[in-house]
């Protein structure tokens, strides 16, 4: 990933989300926490979105390194709520 500097933010619905700094588009990731986990997650909410984040890109950083058909041929659909665990 390029050097490019990142802002993590909660949205107007409550979500949090990972937009490039300083910009007002779209963001390019959004997580969204159900009624029960915010119960049980309370202020702790943007602290496990930020390691939720935080992993999602080093993920990222670490495709080369992931065995070759990991991930599905990319003219496969995949339904919509796939489990990939």
């Amino acid at each position: 990933m390029s050097s490019e500097t990142f802002e993590i933010i909660e949205l107007a619905n409550g979500d949090v989300a990972l937009r490039r700094a300083g910009h007002k588009e779209d963001p390019l990731v959004s997580i969204h926490f159900s009624a029960e986990s915010l119960q049980f997650l309370r202020k702790h909410k943007i602290a496990v979105a930020r390691a939720m984040l935080e992993a999602g890109i080093e993920a990222v950083q670490n495709l080369d390194d992931l065995e070759a058909g990991y991930f599905e041929e990319e003219d496969e659909l995949m339904p919509a709520n796939h489990t990939i665990h």
